[in-house]
Parts: structure tokens; C-alpha cells; sequence
């Protein structure tokens, strides 16, 4: 990116709001929730509750204004993950990378949902939450059990993180501010 183009990016974000609409799915106890409360105030909880169906929350960084729809994982609501993802600037999909039984479930899971027609082209952000513990997966390992290099019709990226220590946490928050930037 040339000089000009750098700075005329950077007078337009001092005028410019954007906004962006993201869905965050995965298995129950993946660390949505977390994620969530980290994204937006930095906090953590041992006990979190939960979600039931979903919850939505608005979250400003920067002139970046983020709509984040945290979805239940349980099985009666991953009917509804398509509902919620249709029209969203990035699906966000939360792993529990340290239970390794749930894995295969998770990779079906997120292969259903990236199968339905009105989600192609949306980037996907998956997320190998709890690298905290000593038994979470590494990157790679997660990436070849999950088949994310199979996804072709999208942009696909994978960080590790740590919602209850705050690893990584400001790598995703510059994903997204970057696409909001590019799905304006």
C-alpha cells in the first residue's frame, strides 16, 4: 500500500464509522461467552452460565462499532446457526482445543453449516480456544482435525487463544477491525 493510500485510509477512519455484524458459533463450552466478555471489557469468569438460544452484543473499538451475536452450543439450537449467520460480515467459530473428544463433532458441525448456500463466501474465523490447559491441540493439529484446508469457497484463518488469559485476544480484535474496514 502506497504513502497516499495509507494516509487517505487513515483521514477517512478519523470521519468514517464502520459497522460490522458477526455470528459466534461452535459447541457448548467452547468459550463464545468469553470470548465475547474479553473482546468487549476484557474480563473473565470461572462461572459463566450457558447461553440459551442467544445473545447479542454491540462492542466499539476504534471507529469500528462490532453487532456480535454469541449463538448457544447445545444441540437443539445449532438448527438456528444458519438463521443467524446469513448476512454477517465474518463467522466466527469457537473450538474447545482442549477437548479433544469433541473435536470430530465440531468438524461436522462447522462443515454442515459452511454446506449451506447462503453462507458461501463469508470469511470464517475459527478460533482453538483454551490453549491455557496443557492438553489443548496445537494450530496444526487443530486445522488438519477440523479439514479447514478442504474449505475453499472462503477466506478461512485460525488463531489459538485463551479467553481466560488474554492470549491472542488482540490478534482477533485486528481481524476484525480489518474486515470491517474491507466489507465497506
Amino acid at each position: 500500500m502506497g504513502f497516499w493510500e495509507s494516509f487517505l485510509n487513515w483521514l477517512r477512519s478519523l470521519f468514517f464509522k464502520h459497522e460490522m455484524e458477526l455470528s459466534l458459533v461452535g459447541l457448548q463450552n467452547a468459550g463464545k461467552t468469553s470470548l465475547v466478555n474479553s473482546i468487549s471489557n476484557g474480563g473473565y469468569s470461572e462461572d459463566m452460565i450457558p447461553t440459551v438460544g442467544f445473545n447479542m452484543r454491540k462492542v466499539t473499538k476504534g471507529n469500528v462499532t462490532i453487532k456480535l451475536w454469541d449463538l448457544g452450543g447445545q444441540r437443539r439450537f445449532r438448527t438456528m446457526w444458519e438463521r443467524y449467520c446469513r448476512g454477517v460480515s465474518a463467522i466466527i467459530y469457537v473450538v474447545d482445543a482442549a477437548d479433544r473428544d469433541s473435536v470430530p463433532i465440531s468438524r461436522t458441525e462447522l462443515h454442515d453449516l459452511l454446506s449451506k448456500p447462503s453462507l458461501s463466501n463469508i470469511p470464517l474465523l475459527v478460533l482453538g480456544n483454551k490453549i491455557d490447559k496443557s492438553e489443548a491441540l496445537s494450530k496444526s493439529s487443530l486445522t488438519d482435525q477440523l479439514g479447514l484446508d478442504a474449505i475453499k469457497d472462503r477466506e478461512v484463518c485460525c488463531y489459538m487463544i485463551s479467553c481466560r488469559d488474554s492470549v491472542n485476544i488482540d490478534m482477533v480484535i485486528d481481524w476484525l477491525i480489518k474486515h470491517a474496514q474491507t466489507t465497506k
